[in-house]
């Protein structure tokens, strides 16, 4: 009995050793072993747009022959993206995150790293200490307590890979690109746009009144845009359940927003794969200015609800008419010309004391009151970063980790 005892307890001892020199000591290349595991993700609001191939470019239907869009052909990865303009009831969830940590910074509660305390409830009330974020004295109206929207400023930092990668021997430190952005809509776009309109109505109701949680926010430039997308990418990543860090939140390229509203309709004039812009009985299939002008001809005399209309082949809403849609493409009328082509793309952040043509940036899409040219899936039109307008949104992106979203292994 006693040498059973004595030759199963060697026999453990070097099984135990033989584990033990497979970990650390086999010489076999195995790869680090305790990687977390990716099985993908699915983000709430966002649909898959595969991997794909097509010819960008102009077509017949360009009529106004521009060549500013030379035909060409281009890859493109796969990525996830918004299947609506982002709302106005989705943008306010980011502006009062920047009013909230405003007020407890105001308040003190954030801890020595400048941590904001979420758990403490925040008094709006006058005896609450938080007067310095309203309307004061003159500036109050019929003494009504307002908050100050020109306060809610969002910081945030991003790095120049750009730099990084074509500077050699740069310090991290000038890679590091600091921002700080007035993220509340600009309302007045609605009487600035039209002269001799009235329009005060959508001023004083379309970003706040109920009525309109759910219609694109408009009055956000390029830069509001990409702050929003900043806010976004922490608020996902500050999930618990988030253990893998994922790419950023974004906009979409030009060749991307192409590549998702065409469907897979190549040569089809409009998302919905069609060469005309009205369904056989003659009724408009997007939010569009018909014929001379009769605006309300398709359901809606200004934007309709983001989710309005059928959806393309991809499940994307409104990727014609409605609101315009910011890309992070820098426009240039010969871009194509000098753009790779894999994900072909040319970005520029431009300062502001950068000459105006630096800042013109593509936008896409058309909007409510644009004629159906503007709404074709090869037209390409600009906007300046830094302007606001009425009839101009976005949708947010997220590049797919991976070859397909059926290669999960």
């Amino acid at each position: 009995m006693k040498k059973t005892v004595i030759s199963l307890l060697g026999v453990a001892m070097f099984i135990l050793l033989l584990s033990s020199c497979g970990k650390r000591e086999s010489g076999q290349l195995t790869g680090v072993q305790d990687r977390p595991s990716w099985r993908g993700i699915n983000p709430y609001g966002m649909v898959y747009i595969p991997s794909g191939f097509m010819h960008i470019g102009q077509d017949d239907n360009d009529m106004f022959h521009q060549y500013i869009k030379r035909a060409k052909s281009v890859s493109i990865q796969g990525f996830y993206m918004d299947d609506t303009e982002i709302t106005n009831n989705e943008y306010r969830q980011f502006v009062n995150h920047v009013r909230d940590s405003i007020a407890h910074v105001i308040m003190g509660d954030v801890d020595e790293n400048d941590k904001v305390d979420w758990d403490v409830e925040l008094d709006w009330e006058p005896e609450g200490g938080l007067d310095e974020m309203f309307y004061e004295g003159d500036m109050m109206i019929n003494g009504k307590r307002e908050l100050n929207t020109s306060k809610l400023i969002y910081k945030y930092q991003w790095i120049d890979w750009k730099r990084a990668a074509n500077e050699r021997d740069v310090k991290r430190s000038s890679l590091i690109n600091k921002e700080e952005v007035a993220v509340y809509p600009d309302t007045l776009v609605w009487i600035r746009d039209f002269g001799y309109s009235y329009n005060e109505p959508f001023t004083r109701n379309y970003y706040w009144h109920p009525a309109y949680d759910d219609y694109p926010v408009v009055g956000v430039n390029w830069r509001m845009a990409n702050a929003f997308n900043f806010w976004r990418t922490q608020f996902w990543n500050s999930y618990d359940g988030n253990t893998v860090n994922t790419e950023e939140f974004r906009l979409p390229i030009e060749a991307e927003w192409e590549w998702a509203a065409r469907a897979g309709h190549e040569r089809a004039a409009y998302p919905w794969g069609s060469y005309y812009v009205r369904n056989a009985k003659g009724c408009p299939l997007a939010n569009f200015k018909p014929g001379r002008g009769n605006y309300g001809e398709d359901g809606g005399m200004i934007t309709v609800k983001a989710d309005a209309y059928f959806p393309n082949e991809y499940g994307l809403y409104n990727m014609a008419g409605n609101v315009a849609e910011w890309t992070s493409t820098a426009y240039y009328p010969y871009g194509y010309q000098t753009e790779h082509d894999l994900n072909p793309n040319i970005t520029y952040n431009a300062k502001e004391d950068d000459a105006d043509a630096l800042k013109r940036k593509v936008i896409r899409g058309g909007s409510w009151k644009d004629i159906y040219y503007y709404l074709q899936n090869s037209t390409r039109d600009y906007e300046f970063q830094d302007t606001t307008k009425s009839y101009i949104g976005y949708r947010s992106v997220l590049t797919f980790l991976g070859r397909s979203i059926n290669d999960f292994n």
